[in-house]
């Protein structure tokens, strides 16, 4: 019985230094994995802006007016005197 103590004792012990080295490997490396999420997040939005601009635009553009024909000139005159 004393050694199936001892194992759940070690394995405890594992898991707990399995958590402390991992809060401090994120403790860390805190600033490159806010780095790398801002890239991914920086990335994503562009690529959906950019998919989704085309889209946009073309049901945002009014359709051109039909040509208009030109206007005929006035004369101007140079008055008498």
């Amino acid at each position: 019985m004393q050694t199936f103590f001892r194992i759940i004792s070690l394995a405890s012990f594992a898991m707990s230094g399995a958590v402390i080295g991992t809060g401090v490997y994120v403790y860390v490396q805190r600033d490159a994995i806010i780095d790398g999420i801002k890239e991914q997040v920086t990335k994503h939005a562009t690529e959906a802006i950019t998919g989704a601009l085309p889209g946009m635009l073309d049901s945002a553009m009014p359709e051109l007016p039909a040509p208009v024909p030109p206007m005929a000139q006035p004369e101007l005159r140079v008055p008498s005197l």
